[in-house]
């Protein structure tokens, strides 16, 4: 850790968080917790609150490492990954491909398909006025969420077609497309990947009818039990399938891969999160803790990762 530790007084670091995204308040919990690790790593560092002028920002300080603690578009998209990439700053996290397929829902459903990975049949919607689709094969219940959003933001249930007017204009609030998937009835869990490897599965219980932005960020708002309460066989199928998808999006460094596991015992990918929280309260750094990673541990390791990318 020491060696590491020098080899980044010599970078200018810097944490990118805040930005202009619906997610803007939990980003800048991540940026500021992990601000405060590398406080205590004594890494010195600056923080950018990401605005349209970030480029300037990033050459007056005279950036030459990046650790995103950005959520949702602009940050988690490809977007800011792209500048970083054309200013020839390496960054921590996903590249510019593989953040735009996972941050648009139906594009990653696509490739989880094509990799012949399970995830919830689905369809997609371009019109807050479409009407509800009587010929579709899927059973209700339907979850109804925004095509590019994270955070479970304009998520909704549909379980009757009266409900659909109301789903639809929640997504649309959020973006101009949805994604309606078949609910799975079931256990909750997520699988960290950090370089590669997966850590232990979490299993979430939340205090919600299901993990939505209070359980995901709120002080009690859900319960993770790390390691799952799962059979092992069952875990080890989601971290396979979890493995897979994040070779199959072109991945890097890290990311979260989120299922529902039914009642069968069969888990089903819902998405992968190229840039998870990073919160105190946050899934991938409960996932680190139970690896015997500390949440700085986890910090460093994230960094380390982004300075051995070749480029």
């Amino acid at each position: 850790m020491n060696g590491a530790i020098r080899a980044l007084k010599n970078k200018r670091v810097a944490v990118l968080y805040g930005g202009w995204s619906g997610e803007r308040r939990i980003s800048l919990k991540s940026g500021a917790a992990v601000r405060a690790a590398l406080k205590r790593l004594g890494v010195p560092h600056l923080g950018i609150d990401v605005s349209p002028r970030v480029a300037g920002d990033l050459r007056r300080w005279k950036v030459n490492l990046a650790f995103l603690a950005l959520h949702g578009p602009f940050g988690e998209d490809g977007t800011i990954q792209g500048l970083l990439e054309m200013m020839g700053i390496p960054y921590t996290g996903c590249g510019v491909l593989a953040s735009a397929v996972c941050m648009h829902k139906p594009t990653a459903k696509r490739i989880f398909r094509d990799a012949g990975l399970p995830t919830p049949p689905g369809f997609t919607v371009t019109d807050v006025q479409a009407p509800f689709p009587h010929d579709r094969p899927m059973v209700l219940p339907w979850v109804v969420k925004p095509a590019a959003q994270g955070s479970a933001l304009g998520v909704t249930f549909v379980s009757a077609p009266e409900d659909w007017p109301k789903a639809l204009k929640a997504a649309f609030k959020n973006g101009r497309e949805a994604l309606v998937e078949q609910a799975v009835s079931g256990t909750e869990i997520t699988v960290g990947i950090l370089g590669g490897r997966a850590l232990p599965v979490v299993e979430i219980i939340p205090q919600h009818a299901f993990y939505d932005f209070h359980s995901k960020y709120a002080h009690g708002g859900s319960r993770h039990v790390v390691p799952a309460s799962l059979p092992e066989t069952v875990q080890a199928e989601a971290s396979r399938i979890a493995r897979a998808a994040f070779r199959a999006v072109g991945g890097r460094h890290y990311a979260r891969a989120d299922f529902m596991v039914d009642k069968g015992g069969s888990p089903w990918l819902l998405e992968i999160n190229t840039l998870p929280g990073m919160t105190e309260v946050s899934l991938l750094p409960d996932a680190a803790r139970a690896a015997g990673l500390s949440f700085d541990d986890l910090v460093l390791e994230m960094l380390r990762l982004a300075t051995e990318e070749p480029r």
